[in-house]
Parts: structure tokens; sequence; C-alpha cells
């Protein structure tokens, strides 16, 4: 692997989606990612001027992930069952082009997992000759994201873990309660 100090991510050139057991072809040409809020309490008092926001580590508001289908399918009903946790891994190719040699072009595999249970189904519309345009969104309890095989960010609201860049921010937390 070259020096990343010398090469730059361009596009993602690549992405397939997965749940528990198939490759969703042809699901979805593109899927935004969850945006993440902290939850956050305002801090006063004495010796302080005014007020700020603090957030608590690993403290997230809910986290809403909507997957995209071109068409409702199979593969849409499997993901629809309310009591079941639905796992989704998004594996992409990500090019980078390498400064100091005038462009040549690299990749690095990145991962992207959800786990969640689906809270909203939107079936999409029918028109003919056009995309449904359907999809589900689940509330996320886990996400992982890996670059080149190395976890960047963990997060599992339901068994207290919260690691950015491999570091544990909550493990004094878990060893003190």
């Amino acid at each position: 692997m070259m020096n990343n100090a010398l090469r730059f991510p361009e596009v993602i050139n690549q992405f397939n989606a997965y749940d528990d057991t198939d490759k969703l072809q042809g699901v979805s040409g593109e899927i935004s990612l969850a945006t993440l809020s902290a939850i956050t309490t305002e801090i006063s008092g004495a010796g302080i001027l005014g007020t700020y926001n603090t957030s608590i580590p690993g403290s997230y508001q809910s986290i809403q992930q909507e997957i995209p289908f071109r068409m409702i399918s199979e593969e849409y009903f499997r993901m629809a069952i309310a009591s079941k946790q639905v796992n989704l891994t998004l594996r992409s190719s990500i090019q980078y082009v390498d400064k100091e040699s005038g462009g040549t072009i690299s990749s690095q595999g990145m991962r992207v997992v959800f786990r969640g249970r689906p809270t909203a189904y939107n079936l999409g519309t029918l028109s003919q000759g056009s995309l449904m345009n359907a999809s589900i969104t689940l509330e996320v309890t886990y996400i992982l994201i890996e670059i080149g095989g190395k976890t960047l960010f963990e997060l599992d609201k339901l068994n207290s873990v919260f690691k950015v860049n491999g570091v544990d921010l909550l493990e004094d937390i878990r060893n003190q309660c």
C-alpha cells in the first residue's frame, strides 16, 4: 500500500448490498447513509459564561436508515418482517489517485454494516415503463464501518460499544458501571 499522504480518494468505483442470505442484485443504484446526531445536554452554572451543549459519547438520537429498492421484490419482503433484525452489508471499492505518480489509480475496500428493525415501508409507485422507487426504513441499533479491513467506526446501541478509529470510547464507562 502506498503512503496515504500521497493519495486521495476520488470516487466509489462499485458497490453491492447484501442481506443475511444473498447479494441483493439490482436493488438500488444509490443508498444515502444515515445521519448520526449525538444526544446533547445544555451545560450552565457557576464559572461558565452562558451555556453550551455537550454530547454524550456513544449516545445518538434515533438513527433511521432508508434502503431504496427499484422494485418491490422477494428481497424487499425479506427485510419487511417487523419483529426481525435486518442485517444489511454494503461493500464498496474506494478509488484513490496517487499524487506523486501523476495519477496512478488504486483501490481499497470499504464495508458498512447496519442492523436494525424495519419501521417504515414505502411501496413506491406503479407507472408503465418506470421504476417503483420503493423503500424500507430501518431503526438502526448497530453500525460498523471498515476501510481496508480496519474498523474505523463501530456503534452498538444494545451492547454499549462505541469505537472510533480503533479506540473504545466507552471501555472506562462500562468498567465503572
